[in-house]
This record gives structure tokens, sequence and C-alpha cells, in this order.
């Protein structure tokens, strides 16, 4: 996944709630409904490497055509009302809530500057992809791997390995560091919206992490050690010489601890008031959590110097493409949601019989399978696709089939990391690398690095835990 026009509004005054405004009809809803959204991924996917200038020209008139080539059928078929009922719970039970959190993430952790350069020795290099691991449960894996990446670069511009440092740092920062909370990643944002409990992230998928983070750690180290001790692997001359590192926008952490915060309080403080809108019940808990997200954000870009994002190259183009891409997978999702949980009356029968059988979840499944399409089309909606699939219900999945949950979280989250495409931070950080002179492998060369160390590490998870 990419860290993902006006026009696009223009579409929400026709005005979801697919799974109430469809589920009426999802024993009957046809797979063709969710032909939409696997474009909307396919074009994700392959249009930025077939045709690059399209894509990144015109990517989000692609994305609306595929919103439109679900939203006016279902319209059409089943009528304006549940139409309107759709969009809304899109947009104010999903997308809102999901954007405004990366829109505060990524505003804060742009005001955070790591400056001056240290020697890119293998004990140095370990300890900054240790630390982005940790961090990027805190600030998430896109504001993780945007504040580190650069110095991380910077210390090793003098030597001639570099392309595995930066492999690693996708692995772990980008990705599987992400795994501890719901600021983390995506997927586990999405999970909590869903109802799932902010410490039952923490405490179940903890263990997980920790060990394929040490493995990770322990294997570069080796690696980085064996191309640091080669006699031509320091340059004759640093293109920045080692200076003390310098720390500014220290004001953003209180602010990082602020969305904290505001997200704990929202699953802690259940008031029960709520306001009904098209069948979507918008509650007070949640409005105010996005109101303070926001109000962050806000204050992260009053209180930062312009010098300070200056030297982080902050830009809005990430968040854009972002917002631009979720809005049509949120919208072009809910059909496939709804199929799914209409269970083996519905047409994704088979699939449910698979990672069920005898009535019981095939977790080892439900992990393979999550993140095999996770790691190709996009971890996110990925993630909400098989959470569904196991039910749809957060109490149920947390309480009687916990096994299964952190199978598709796992799965999620880790299988983000086997190509370019499987999360946002991905993209962002080989375009970085690239810019700064490391000639990074292609899509399928950095799918060799994936596959050759990560596969074997998620076998052997799925055999302990699945």
């Amino acid at each position: 996944m990419r860290f993902p026009r006006k026009t696009v509004l223009l579409a929400l005054l026709a005005l979801p709630n697919l799974a109430q405004a469809a589920s009426l009809q999802a024993s009957a809803l046809s797979l063709l409904w969710c032909m939409p959204f696997v474009g909307i991924l396919l074009s994700i996917a392959l249009l930025p490497l077939l045709t690059p200038r399209l894509w990144h020209g015109h990517f989000g008139k692609i994305i609306l055509l595929w919103t439109l080539a679900f939203l006016l059928p279902f319209t059409l078929q089943f009528g304006l009302r549940p139409s309107a009922e759709l969009l809304v719970h899109a947009l104010l039970a999903e997308y809102l809530p999901f954007i405004i959190l990366l829109l505060a993430l990524y505003s804060i952790s742009g005001g955070i500057l790591v400056w001056g350069n240290l020697h890119g020795s293998p004990r140095l290099n370990t300890g900054l992809l240790a630390l982005g691991t940790l961090l990027a449960s805190i600030m998430g894996t896109t504001g993780a791997a945007m504040l580190l990446i650069r110095p991380l670069l910077r210390a090793n511009d003098n030597r001639k390995h570099r392309v595995h440092v930066v492999v690693f740092f996708i692995f772990l920062v980008a990705n599987i560091g992400g795994g501890l909370t719901p600021l983390g990643d995506p997927p586990l944002f999405l999970g909590f919206l869903q109802g799932v409990d902010f410490f039952w992230t923490l405490q179940h998928m903890a263990l997980p992490v920790l060990l394929i983070s040490l493995a990770l750690l322990a294997l570069f180290y080796l690696l980085d050690r064996y191309f640091y001790r080669q006699s031509d692997e320091i340059l004759p001359k640093d293109p920045t010489p080692d200076s003390p590192l310098k720390l500014y926008g220290k004001r953003n952490f209180w602010l990082l601890l602020g969305v904290v915060g505001a997200v704990l309080l929202s699953g802690l403080w259940q008031p029960g008031l709520a306001v009904d809108l098209l069948g979507t019940k918008v509650e007070l808990q949640n409005l105010l959590r996005d109101f303070l997200l926001l109000a962050l954000a806000a204050l992260s870009l009053w209180i930062t110097p312009r010098q300070v994002r200056a030297g982080n190259e902050f830009n809005w183009s990430p968040m854009l493409e972002v917002g631009k891409l979720f809005l049509g997978i949120f919208i072009a999702i809910a059909p496939a949601i709804a199929i799914l949980r209409a269970g083996e009356a519905g047409a994704l029968a088979s699939l449910v019989k698979l990672v069920s059988q005898g009535g019981e979840p095939h977790n080892a499944l439900y992990f393979w399978l999550t993140g095999i399409l996770s790691a190709f089309l996009d971890n996110a909606p990925t993630y909400l696709v098989f959470f569904n699939l196991a039910g749809g219900e957060a109490a149920p999945l947390m309480q009687k089939l916990p096994a299964t949950l952190l199978a598709i979280s796992c799965g999620a989250v880790f299988m983000g990391a086997m190509s370019y495409i499987g999360n946002a931070p991905n993209f962002m950080v080989k375009a970085i690398a690239e810019q700064r002179g490391v000639k990074m492998p292609s899509f399928f060369g950095y799918m060799a690095w994936s596959c050759a160390i990560l596969l074997p590490l998620f076998g052997l998870l799925s055999w302990l835990f699945f």
C-alpha cells in the first residue's frame, strides 16, 4: 500500500453502511459487485509499475472511475436510500477516523527533525533500526519511517553496501514495528474502530512482534558486520562528515502523547451518546477523538518552525494520495464485506468453508491468506475483509477466537513488508533512498530479499502460534 478530488466529493452528494444497506440482499449479491474494489487494488499494484506517468498524473481520476463504477450501478439496482446509507457509513464510521489519525501522525512526526550525522557502523545501524521498530507502534510506521530514514541514510552515505540497510528498515520500521498498538499500522487501527480493545493488541501482538524483530535485528547485525569488514566498504570521501546529532521540534513529542491519549479516550470512555445518521451511529467519544486529533495536527503546524519541516522535506503529497486512494477503497470494499458477512449463504461460501473447517477457524490459513493478499494489494482493506470473514464482531473474536484475530492481525501487519506495495511507507522509503543515491532493488528484486529472509520467519511464526 502506498502512503495512500473535489470531484469525489460530488459523488458524496448522491449520498454507506453497506453491511446494513446491502445486507438484506447479501446472500444474493454477485461477486461482480466486488470488481470495482478489485480494480482499485490492481490499479494500485500494477499501474505504477506499468505506466508510472499515467498513474502518478491521474491516479485520482482512476480511483474515481472505479468508485463510480460501483456506486452508480448500486444506486440504480437498490435505490438512492441504500446508496446514501452506504456512503454515510463508509465516510463517518471508517474513512474519516482512519484518515484523521494518519493526518495527525503525519503532521506531528513531520515536525520532528533529527539533524547531524553519525558513523554508520553495524552497532549504530542496528540501534537505529531497533529504535525505529519501537517508535513505529507509538508514532505509526509512517511517522517513524519518515523520522529516521534520512539520518540512517546520512550515517551510511560513505559505505559501498547500503541496500540491505534500507531493506531491513522497511521490514522493521515501516511494517513489523507497528504491530503493538492501533496507532502503529492502519490495519490495527481499523480493528480498533471495529471494537478491538487498544490493549488487546498490545497484549497479544507483543510476543510475535518481539520474536520477529529480534530475529531480524540479529540477522541484520551479522549481515551488516560482514559488509562493514570488507576492505573496500568505506568510501574514500564521506559526503556528510560525522557531526553531533541535534533534535529539533521536540515539543511535537508531547503532541504525540496527546494522540495516544485521544485514541485511548475514545476506547475507554463510553458515555452512550450518539446521533443516528442514515443508520450509522456517530458516537460522542469518537467525535471528540477526531476533533482532538485535528486540533493536535493544527497545533503542530502552528508551533513548528518552517525550517524544521523544510529539513524533513515535508509536503502534503503522500497524505493527498492516501486520502484519494482510501476514499475509493472504503466505498468499493462494501460489497465484499457484505458477501463475507453472509457466510456460507453468500457468493464466497467456498472461501468461508476453506478457512472454517468443521465450523472451526483454520488460523494458519487466516494468517497466510491475510498476509499474501496484504503483500500484493493493501494490508488495511485486506485486514477488514478477513476480519469480517471471521465474523466481523470484535467481542466474540477477542474472547472466543483470540488466535484467529491474532492470525489476521499478524498476517496484515507483518506481510505488508513482503513487497513495495504492501504498506504505505514502503514506497516512500524506497523513493527517499533513491533520491539519496541508493540503487534500490526492482519490485521483484525486493521480493527476492523479502522471500529469502521473511518467509522462513513467518513459517516459524505460523508453526509456533497458529
